[in-house]
């Protein structure tokens, strides 16, 4: 089973002077210079989201911060949301909900929507609510990187959002995993612990499986769907 406990390097790199974090730090003070409020950050708390939230607190520790809570996450999720409040407490943390309980969309659309049609669920209880959040803000912040692939290997720092009529702002699209995973260790940070038991990326709990392999991080997600994407970003 793929892990990531044993990626720490015992010759961290100086940070300060990286040019990926350079890159990812100036991105997000010119993206608050320039939208001040009206930019939110769309997080999963997976752990590049950790490491953006760690680096917007060094530019705006009161930044407004959504998790698009589709009430079928980990628990193991949920703790971590709570740590970063305690390490972060500034922030301000919506835990946005769908506009449909889980019993009401079992009604609506029949019980467990995420094994008969994972795009429907995923747009009742993520899309939905992202366009309710970006109908009120000008701009949003992501953390995909290039390395993950696909579509996501053509993300520039701005980028226009068509899907959701809003400007995309992707600081760490020039960090690797291994970058990432070497800062979340340099400065002690708070994970989700699913981490190092072999889920790379981490989703709703109903649709998320450890990963086999390091060749696709997205793996573990939707297997057997034929789906990589929520619809978040493609």
């Amino acid at each position: 089973m793929l892990t990531f406990n044993t990626i720490q390097d015992a010759t961290l790199p100086d940070f300060e002077v990286d040019e990926v974090y350079k890159g990812a730090l100036n991105t997000l003070k010119w993206a608050y210079d320039e939208y001040g409020d009206d930019i939110v950050y769309g997080c999963s708390f997976g752990i590049e989201g950790i490491v953006l939230i760690d680096l917007i607190s060094k530019v705006k520790p009161d930044a407004k911060i959504v998790f698009l809570d589709t009430n079928v996450h980990f628990k193991e999720t949920y703790d971590t949301i709570n740590k970063v409040k305690e390490k972060y407490p500034a922030l301000q943390i919506d835990m946005k909900q769908p506009k449909l309980t889980l019993e009401q969309q079992a009604e609506e659309y029949g019980e467990n929507l995420w094994e008969t049609d994972p795009n429907q669920c995923c747009q009742l209880r993520k899309l939905d609510s992202l366009h309710e959040v970006l109908s009120a803000s000008t701009a949003w912040i992501s953390g995909l990187r290039r390395e993950q692939g696909g579509a996501r290997a053509k993300t520039n720092f701005i980028n226009e959002d068509k899907k959701f009529e809003s400007i995309k702002v992707c600081p760490l699209i020039h960090w690797t995993w291994k970058d990432v995973w070497r800062y979340v260790s340099k400065y002690d940070l708070p994970y989700n612990v699913l981490h190092d038991q072999g889920y790379p990326s981490i989703g709703c709990e109903k649709c998320t499986k450890p990963a086999w392999t390091a060749e696709d991080l997205r793996a573990g997600r939707w297997q057997g769907q034929g789906k990589t994407e929520c619809g978040l970003h493609g």
